[in-house]
């Protein structure tokens, strides 16, 4: 049996993530100037986060674009 390997993880709380279907579609809403502003990285294919305070804005240019996301967990 090997060890089990040990990787570093930072825990960050209030944050904003953008999760879409494949990474596809990550990447087109990166190639949107508006939204890509927004977006502070790409933590896997399909997982994108978002600037502190620029949810808002997220979310009208998602809708803008004609799509419908979703918002689990918004505290106001």
């Amino acid at each position: 049996m090997q060890p089990a390997i040990r990787l570093p993880a930072k825990l960050h709380r209030r944050v904003c993530l953008v999760l879409t279907e494949d990474a596809v579609l990550a990447e087109e809403l990166l190639a949107r100037k508006k939204l890509a502003v927004d977006v502070l990285g790409r933590l896997t294919d399909r997982a994108l986060l978002v600037r502190p305070g620029r949810v808002e804005a997220v979310l009208e240019e998602l809708r803008k674009m004609g799509h419908t996301p979703s918002v689990i967990g918004k505290s106001v």
